[in-house]
């Protein structure tokens, strides 16, 4: 390692961890170990250890891992989970919501009809935090990330905090576009007043409507792939469903019944199953429709 180990464990000793084992700390249970596991309280910590290595590592960022495939070989580099600080939520103003980026998407659209702010109904439907939703421009039922982001707080690999408002950001489906240098720290958000009941209502019927048809309680890790829209108009599960025989698995890693979209680890999957299903299903799209797939879900290797 080009930092030397044991100046990090004397330094950081209390929040960081060797050979650090993520299987559990993703929604497949799938992976291997870290070299270095780092878990930042806060930003002066953040600043501190960014520093101290600076960028000469391969650095992960890892949220609820709701998204995130990892290898079953050992990462050589650094994860980092932002926790405590990173957590906070409050009002900014009367339609303005500041959550850090460790905030998961359910607790702020909760957050959000606790004070009576619509816009915000969607994320009760995403499996993940604010940081990973700005990063990919998550989103459901017609309505993304970008809908209601007024400005984002990151941080460079090196350590330099800086603010980007919305309007700097060239925002896609499913990306943001933003440098892959950046950690996200905390974001503001802007809703609009409405009545409680009404939002309540909405989030209810939402989750009703994903739970009949995306699989849940168990081990997998929301869409795999992004729909391509610039190749096509059908939806990505409707090109798997006519390219792919749907039974296909490789060892515990097969597609869910209930959502073609979505892979499943029926128990011990490894990696390379999952891969492998992967990009067996990726070819197999390709050959028969002409569509290049692009996955959704980040893989670390």
């Amino acid at each position: 390692m080009k930092v030397e180990l044991n100046e990090l464990m004397d330094e950081f000793r209390d929040n960081l961890k060797l050979d650090y084992d993520l299987k559990k700390k993703n929604w497949f249970n799938i992976g291997g170990k870290t070299k270095v596991f780092y878990k930042a309280d806060n930003l002066k910590d953040l600043i501190k250890f960014l520093k101290k290595i600076k960028n000469q590592e391969k650095i992960f960022i890892l949220g609820a891992g709701s998204n995130t495939l990892i290898s079953d070989s050992k990462f050589d580099g650094v994860v980092i989970r932002l926790t405590h600080n990173f957590n906070n939520i409050s009002m900014h103003s009367e339609e303005i919501i500041v959550a850090g980026s460790a905030v998961s998407d359910k607790s702020l659209s909760e957050f959000a009809m606790e004070n009576s702010l619509g816009g915000f109904e969607f994320l009760s439907c995403i499996p993940g935090t604010v940081g990973g939703g700005i990063k990919m421009n998550a989103g459901c039922f017609q309505r993304e990330f970008k809908d209601i982001l007024i400005s984002i707080q990151a941080i460079s690999k090196l350590g330099q905090v800086i603010t980007i408002p919305l309007k700097e950001i060239n925002f896609k489906y499913r990306d943001s576009g933003l440098s892959e240098d950046l950690i996200f720290l905390s974001a503001s958000f802007k809703g609009f007043k409405k009545d409680k009941n009404i939002i309540k209502n909405e989030m209810r019927l939402l989750k009703e409507k994903k739970e009949l048809t995306q699989p849940t309680k168990i081990k997998t890790s929301g869409s795999t792939f992004k729909n391509p829209i610039d190749q096509t108009k059908k939806k990505v599960w409707q090109l798997i469903k006519e390219s792919v025989p749907l039974e296909k698995s490789f060892g515990d890693a097969s597609i869910s019944e209930k959502h073609c979209n979505f892979f499943v680890n029926k128990g011990n999957a490894k990696f390379k199953d999952m891969k492998n299903l992967i990009e067996f299903v990726s070819k197999s799209v390709l050959e028969k429709t002409g569509v290049k797939l692009e996955t959704e879900i980040k893989i670390l290797e």
